[in-house]
C-alpha cells in the first residue's frame, strides 16, 4: 500500500491505531507526551473510526447559479466573447443579481 501523509503529519496510521487502541485509563496528556503531539491531536484520533487523514476538500460547493443558469452563462461567454467583467454585468442584470465575479470564473 502506498502511504501518503500530508507534509506536516506527526503521526502515521500505525501510531494512530495505537492511540485508538489505548485504554481509557491512559489520559490524552500521557499519550500526547509519549507520541510528541498535542492533546487535541490525541483527542481527534481517539474520536475517529479510521486511521487515515480526511479530505480537506469542500464536500459541497456554495454556488448561486442553478445548473440551467450555468449553461446559459457558458453559452453567453462562447457566443458573445465577453470579458469576465462584462459578462458579470449581463448575468447580474438578467439571470442572478447575487452572482459574484468569482462565481463566473
Amino acid at each position: 500500500m502506498n502511504l501518503r501523509l500530508h507534509g506536516r503529519a506527526r503521526t502515521t496510521p500505525a501510531v494512530r491505531a495505537e492511540i485508538q487502541a489505548a485504554p481509557g485509563a491512559i489520559t490524552d496528556a500521557e499519550l500526547a507526551r509519549r507520541y510528541g503531539v498535542s492533546k487535541p491531536t490525541i483527542a481527534k484520533w481517539r474520536r475517529r473510526s479510521s486511521v487515515h487523514d480526511e479530505s480537506h476538500t469542500a464536500h459541497h460547493l456554495q454556488t448561486t447559479l442553478t445548473p440551467a443558469q450555468e449553461c446559459v452563462v457558458v453559452e453567453l461567454r462562447k457566443l458573445l466573447h465577453l470579458a469576465l467583467d462584462d459578462l458579470l454585468v449581463v448575468v447580474r442584470e438578467f439571470l442572478n443579481p447575487s452572482v459574484s465575479r468569482a462565481g463566473l470564473g
